[in-house]
């Protein structure tokens, strides 16, 4: 049995969209975290966000906020990374972790980075979006995991890996 999905992809080619689809077959309690991407600023740079996985509503302050970035340059808040979202990845046993999305910005929060790791080494699910930068060394030991298994979406395969995916969710719930 699969113990973890790992779902790497092209930007706009729907691993956030796919994780949300495939949350509907869960019945565990759902925690990890969501980020979220802002139309850019004046200054031309698209603020990001981290938000609890599971939060209805979502709040857009600079205690919530990851990084800013635009084509050429980012700039990452590592404290955040390192306190909210190492909390977000607090889960008990009966819990599914989500990570949408692991990418680089967060490739040098060592608390988060390691918390990332405990978690694809324990024994909750985690469904994560994994950014597709091969350049990215955090990215490809997270790609490498061995408790985990990857997945490609595109465009063309994203109905055909919803239903095989569904069915790894199904079998979770079973358990």
């Amino acid at each position: 049995m699969i113990k973890h999905i790992l779902i790497t992809g092209e930007i706009g080619a729907g691993k956030s969209t796919l994780i949300q689809r495939l949350l509907t077959h869960t019945t565990r309690p759902v925690y990890g975290f969501i980020t979220q991407r802002m139309e850019a600023d004046a200054s031309g740079f698209h603020p990001i966000y981290i938000h609890p996985a599971g939060a209805l509503e979502r709040v857009y302050t600079t205690e919530n906020r990851i990084g800013m970035c635009n084509s050429q340059m980012h700039g990452a808040s590592l404290e955040v990374f390192n306190t909210l979202g190492v909390r977000y990845l607090d889960a008990p046993e009966d819990g599914l972790i989500v990570m949408d999305e692991l990418g680089f910005m967060e490739a040098k929060a060592d608390l988060f980075v390691q918390k990332v790791f405990e978690a694809l080494d324990g024994r909750i699910p985690v469904i994560a979006a994994v950014k597709a930068r091969l350049d990215v060394p955090f990215l490809n030991a997270v790609r490498a995991c061995p408790n985990a298994a990857n997945f490609t979406i595109t465009p063309d395969n994203r109905g055909d890996l919803y239903r095989q995916l569904s069915a790894v969710m199904d079998a979770w719930a079973s358990h």
